[in-house]
């Protein structure tokens, strides 16, 4: 990859995650309101790892939308390409956790202020200058940050970027779930790198087998070339040509909640391509990139929330050395 100044730069939401932290005296559930939103919690990862990050998107201009700017750059993501918005608030997600850590999510955004980011509000010079622009469909859900988005990948594409796409499929966010698909669909034209789950797979192609969910993506996108597939406690999958390389997950007994796993994974996988080429990756080197990636996931499991937890490197290595199956 050419030297940039940016190894990363990632579009889309930046929210408040309301999760439940137990009852008040009265009996009422009390919420903990956790920065969140998938680009900058892969973000907030990769500068936990060393890299230098940035991110494009939008807040309101109110309480929410400050504590937000000020939690990113904390975690050490440059904000200077996030915008304000005074006239519409910041987004919210309330996040129910049930009882095997999975999420059920309610969003107050009709609108929020990430999906008011325009086209002309896109930093064309902060993209050029990244190796790597990661993007999701939460920012294609809506206009105007739709357009913003298609206008963010024109200039990547330019810039020669590698180009990293992770659906995160939020079906309460869409009107009709067909222009979801229509909208992936668009998200998979324009990606190299794709990190997919495997519920995500199995709706999209409408066939239950993993392997063969791939092959169809491969035949249909022919410019993708490294898939990533996360299952959960099933472990991931990697996907080059025709090789596939598996990792188990590491179960954790402390796990809480999964919020922010699948970004921790897709943060660990953007950081080793960015350390290795992706063009002559052997399966050495893809199995090495999952087991790490599963224990950096696994790790963020036993936190609430996900930016402001993210393992660092010292961690997830000593998390490896002493896990036991």
């Amino acid at each position: 990859m050419k030297q940039r100044n940016y190894d990363v730069t990632a579009l889309g939401e930046l929210l408040i995650d309301f999760t439940e932290n137990g009852s008040s005296d009265q009996g009422n559930p009390v919420f903990e309101a956790n920065p969140g939103g998938a680009p900058c919690n892969v973000l907030s990862m990769l500068a936990r790892l060393g890299k230098k990050v940035s991110f494009i998107g939008k807040v309101g201009n109110d309480m929410f939308g400050h504590q937000l700017k000020q939690a990113a750059t904390e975690q050490g993501i440059d904000t200077d390409g996030m915008k304000m918005d005074d006239e519409v608030h910041t987004t919210l997600a309330f996040v129910h956790t049930m009882e095997d850590g999975d999420r059920d999510f309610s969003f107050y955004r009709k609108p929020g202020a990430d999906i008011n980011l325009t086209a002309e509000e896109i930093d064309e010079d902060r993209i050029r200058d990244s190796r790597i622009f990661h993007f999701g469909t939460l920012s294609l859900t809506d206009e105007p940050a739709r357009s913003a988005t298609r206008q963010a990948l024109n200039y990547a594409e330019m810039a020669g970027c590698i180009r990293s796409f992770d659906p995160n499929l939020r079906p309460p966010l869409w009107n009709d779930l067909e222009d979801a698909k229509v909208q992936v669909a668009w998200g998979l034209e324009h990606c190299d790198v794709l990190k997919i789950s495997d519920n995500e797979i199995q709706w999209f192609t409408g066939v239950e087998d993993f392997d063969e969910g791939i092959r169809i993506l491969f035949d249909t996108y022919p410019q993708i070339q490294l898939i990533c597939l996360s299952m959960g406690k099933d472990g991931s999958c990697a996907y080059i040509g025709s090789e596939k390389v598996f990792a188990e997950a590491f179960v954790n007994p402390d796990t809480i909640e999964t919020t922010g796993a699948g970004d921790t994974f897709c943060a660990c996988v953007l950081n080793y391509l960015l350390d290795h080429d992706l063009d002559s990756m052997t399966r050495e080197q893809l199995g090495e990139m999952l087991c790490f990636a599963n224990a950096a996931a696994s790790l963020v499991t036993t936190k609430k929330g996900a930016l402001r937890v993210m393992p660092t490197q010292h961690q997830v290595e000593e998390y490896l050395r002493n896990y036991q199956k």
